[in-house]
């Protein structure tokens, strides 16, 4: 029964994290149709992390050494901490996007009012940029920490 268990929880992960695409596929882009290809995201995301929590995926990574024991390859702590630094970086891209999506139409309107603000505008959407790299650098310092 575990044998099928350690079987079947990875392949759900994977159908869970597969699912999601089936919307975009279909070329669902706006109105309540958007909206429920959303929430699919969602359940499928908490889907995932549910079975990740659930399952000890850590005593799937255990490894033989050379003197017959078995070492833990990667642990719940670590598996949280390299999902930490997933979720630091695309919630800052995420952030970046939104920032970057509202400043440069504004600045591509003032600049074609008056050619003189372009650098000014252009100020406006680098900042928006800079989130995303802030989000880069943290979980480059949360993956270093890890290794430590």
């Amino acid at each position: 029964m575990s044998s099928l268990l350690f079987f079947l929880a990875p392949l759900a992960a994977v159908l869970l994290i597969c699912l999601p695409i089936l919307p975009v596929y279909k070329g669902v882009v706006s109105g309540q149709k958007a909206r429920n290809a959303f929430a699919f995201h969602l359940c499928a995301f908490f889907g995932v992390m549910l079975l990740c929590f659930l399952l000890p995926i850590a005593d799937l990574t255990a490894y033989a050494s050379a003197e017959g024991g078995l070492i833990a390859g990667v642990t719940t702590g670590t598996g949280l901490g390299y999902l930490s630094a997933a979720l630091a970086t695309g919630l800052a891209a995420i952030g970046s996007g939104i920032a970057v999506a509202s400043a440069a139409p504004a600045a591509i309107g003032a600049t074609s009012e008056d050619p003189k603000s372009f650098g000014k505008a252009l100020i406006f959407v680098v900042l928006g940029e800079g989130i995303a790299i802030y989000g880069l650098l943290i979980s480059i310092l949360i993956i270093n920490n890890l290794g430590a």
